[in-house]
């Protein structure tokens, strides 16, 4: 029996489907049918919120994106270590909890697609943005090397995901030593 939902509940329930779709299986296995029987309203109506199946994965992935950067959001009356800390443990259940949806995001929909890409390329910019301010360093030099450690960090989680051979603290550790190395931040 189908639910009344308003239309930004249903929207958003959508989403959600999509959301658990795209994590746990790739974009061309994902069928608009399907989440349209797991939302029990007809594909027509799915099709009035989302235009085409890739409205409705850019949708998803917008949603993704914004709790990505809001879990990952720093804490500035944290010193640096610990900030970095609490955005890694973020970043790092993300991409364990949605797995499938970061591979996907990482490897294959940024690199086919250029709305998929400038929504990427934002979320760089807004990590690039937090933490060359967190840092308090302004110049070319940081901001270079965070986006150097920016597409380090993604190889190592991606390639961790593939061949878990060092635990979540050893993966952590290594992305924060590697990018206070690259800043050349000195504890006072």
């Amino acid at each position: 029996m189908r639910t009344r939902l308003s239309t930004q509940d249903r929207r958003r329930q959508l989403i959600a489907i999509g959301a658990e779709l795209f994590a746990s299986r790739p974009y061309e296995q994902v069928w608009i049918e399907e989440v349209a029987e797991i939302a029990q309203v007809s594909r027509g109506l799915l099709y009035h919120y989302f235009a085409t199946k890739k409205d409705f994965f850019m949708a998803v992935v917008e949603v993704e994106v914004e709790r990505l950067l809001r879990l990952t959001a720093p804490d500035p009356g944290l010193p640096l270590p610990l900030q970095l800390n609490a955005g890694l443990e973020a970043y790092l259940d993300y991409a364990q909890n949605h797995k499938i949806g970061f591979q996907l995001m990482h490897r294959s929909a940024i690199n086919v697609d250029e709305e998929i890409r400038a929504i990427y390329d934002k979320t760089l910019a807004t990590h690039e943005r937090r933490i060359v301010a967190a840092l308090g360093a302004s110049n070319a030099t940081a901001g270079i090397a965070v986006r150097g450690w920016l597409a380090f960090i993604e190889s190592v989680c991606l390639d961790w995901l593939d061949n878990p051979d060092l635990t979540r603290d050893q993966v952590r550790d290594l992305c924060a030593r590697t990018l206070l190395a690259a800043v050349g931040f000195q504890e006072t």
